[in-house]
Formats: C-alpha cells, sequence, structure tokens
C-alpha cells in the first residue's frame, strides 16, 4: 500500500471511530432514552447513518473481512475494538 493510499485508509478508519464511539455514546445515554424516546431514536438513526457513510469508502478499498463482519452485524464495539487495535498496530 502506498502512502497516500494508507493515509487515506487511516483517515477513513479514523471516521469510522467517530461514528462508533458517536452510536456507543447515544445508546449509553439512559437519560435522554428515559425523557425523550423519540429524540433518542432520531439520533440513534443519524449515528447509524454516520456509520454507513464513513464505512463506504472502506468498502470500496477493499475493507478487512473482520472489520466487514463486524460492521454487518451491528456488532459497533467489536468494530471499534478492532480500529483501536489496528492504530496499535500502525502507531
Amino acid at each position: 500500500m502506498n502512502h497516500v493510499a494508507a493515509f487515506t485508509r487511516d483517515t477513513e478508519l479514523d471516521q469510522l471511530g467517530r461514528a462508533l464511539r458517536l452510536r456507543l455514546s447515544v445508546i449509553a445515554d439512559h437519560g435522554l432514552r428515559d425523557h425523550d424516546p423519540e429524540a433518542h431514536l432520531k439520533k440513534l438513526q443519524e449515528a447509524s447513518l454516520l456509520i454507513e457513510k464513513a464505512a463506504c469508502p472502506l468498502v470500496e478499498s477493499r475493507m478487512h473481512p473482520e472489520l466487514r463482519h463486524f460492521l454487518e452485524r451491528r456488532s459497533y464495539d467489536k468494530a471499534l475494538a478492532w480500529i483501536e487495535e489496528e492504530r496499535k498496530k500502525n502507531s
């Protein structure tokens, strides 16, 4: 992988990681869920859309099969853990 492709992939993984963290934080927001379930659902949907948008370029650039598996099955904490582990390996 050349340096430009590696940089682009890193940036895409970072964007996906941020989207996954956002969704997990919305899931953890029990106050919003209990106080305003409709707003909570809307935020979950928005975060899911961000995940899909962030994952799209990675799919086109041959996403790692394990990461694809986690995303397809909506195992977002596992996907985030995979991204963070990749960061540790490459830093």
